[in-house]
């Protein structure tokens, strides 16, 4: 152990000693983690505070109908699982489960799972279940729409055919929407098969910082960034008033840009975060799959961001706080910095010793450990509804650092594949005959 100390003291020691001769390589390193970073640290420790000195028990004014549309493509039996979750809800009014299956032709396995769901609906007094079987598929947003056009809730639940919930789940979403002002409401998002690998386990802590944590902040102030696809809520009739899903992809980014629209002529409007209402869904449990995913989700950004909706970064659509969040943290640092991250290491290998580039990822490391663990000791005295649970992944952090390296890597690779090749034309979230017919951009 004295050893290993002895060690990352001589590398500190070695950092130090360099930059004091390398102002420059300086500049390069601390206005990243100055101007970017801790701003964001800042706004997301704040609003977790605020958001838990507002909680308060859940006591619903009214219990309007809730619609769930569940995406279903190749889930199997899991959909079973999903509708069961949404049955033993504690919410005392009406929800009409509506499982979409694409593609039904060849996903006869999944359409028997969600039929069989039919024999336990009579144990659950004011849930219904309606399965709409597409036989051709017509992808993602196709089956959104699907369900949208056939819903009779007041409130519609875009949900995925793999993701269970908690049974408190539907009443802290609708107690979101007891203000006129909210026309959607994001939901927390939880790994359920965290212990399978180490790119789950990374994957459950960025769930759990990124989602459970940062959403939470960020929502006291308004800046919610996105409504996941996995699990987003809505009011019906504002949806179908702005036209519902688009296709192409990231059709959940896609919405919430739309929706971010209207804030400049509609002040009062706020999009919210539902902290407690859970929701447990399945990551990739290889790297190869991960990368896969985050290949079209980051290249995604690019492709909504600076070609279909260029126009609405723009404070006239979005308001001035708004604009500028989209700008920083939604434009740059999710696309522009992971380029320059991984160029500016890139420079230090070729034209530094190798002694300085260890070093100075040595001191990047303590700083995003440091980082990390402020975020998740936030998220466990604060946010965690399940906090032995959550404590068990603490000697994970360590690796999370290289963690966040490596999916700045992933992410420079999708804004490549993004602009040199059109990557979001390769989704496997639609067939390509829809992509097709789609508008270019």
């Amino acid at each position: 152990m004295n050893e290993l100390f002895d060690g990352l003291s001589y590398l500190v020691h070695v950092q130090l000693a360099m930059l004091g001769g390398n102002i420059d390589l300086l500049l390069y390193q601390l206005p990243i983690f100055l101007l970017l970073e801790l701003p964001l640290a800042w706004l997301v420790l704040l609003g977790i505070i605020m958001w838990h000195r507002k909680q308060v028990p859940v006591e619903l004014k009214r219990a309007p109908k809730v619609s769930c549309v569940v995406t279903c493509y190749s889930e199997g039996e899991a959909v079973f699982s999903t509708i069961q979750t949404l049955c033993e809800q504690v919410y005392p009014g009406e929800i009409e489960i509506i499982p979409i299956i694409d593609g039904a032709s060849i996903n006869i396995e999944t359409l028997i799972a969600a039929k069989q769901a039919q024999s336990i609906m009579p144990s659950y007094p004011r849930r219904q279940l309606l399965v709409l079987p597409k036989w051709q598929r017509g992808g993602r947003v196709s089956s959104l729409n699907a369900g949208l056009n056939i819903a009779s809730g007041e409130l519609v639940l875009a949900l995925d055919g793999d993701t269970s919930f908690d049974n408190d789940m539907v009443a802290h979403i609708v107690k979101e929407f007891e203000d006129p002002n909210v026309p959607a409401v994001g939901g927390a998002l939880r790994v359920r098969n965290q212990a399978k690998s180490s790119a789950s386990r990374m994957q459950s802590l960025e769930y759990m910082i990124s989602i459970q944590a940062g959403k939470t902040g960020m929502a006291h102030w308004n800046l919610i960034n996105n409504i996941s696809g996995a699990f987003g809520a809505f009011r019906k009739d504002f949806i179908k008033q702005i036209g519902g899903w688009d296709t192409h992809t990231a059709e959940d980014l896609d919405l919430t840009l739309r929706i971010k629209q209207y804030l400049a002529r509609h002040p009062q409007m706020r999009i919210p975060f539902a902290t407690l209402a859970i929701g447990h869904t399945d990551a990739p449990e290889s790297w190869s799959e991960l990368f896969n995913q985050r290949l079209r989700w980051d290249g995604d950004l690019i492709f909504l961001f600076l070609r279909k909706h260029r126009a609405s970064l723009s404070p006239r659509l979005t308001g001035y706080k708004t604009f500028l969040f989209n700008l920083v943290y939604g434009l740059i640092q999710n696309t522009v910095l992971p380029l320059v991250v991984v160029l500016y290491n890139l420079y230090l290998l070729l034209f530094y010793p190798l002694t300085y580039v260890l070093a100075s990822l040595s001191m990047l490391y303590v700083f995003y450990l440091a980082l990390a663990l402020l975020y998740f000791s936030f998220f466990l005295l604060f946010v965690s509804e399940r906090k032995r649970q959550d404590l068990k992944m603490l000697p994970w952090l360590l690796l999370y650092p290289g963690y966040g390296l490596l999916m700045r890597c992933f992410t420079s690779a999708a804004v490549l594949n993004e602009v040199l090749r059109r990557g979001h034309e390769e989704t496997s979230m639609a067939p390509w005959w829809v992509l097709k017919r789609g508008k270019k951009f």
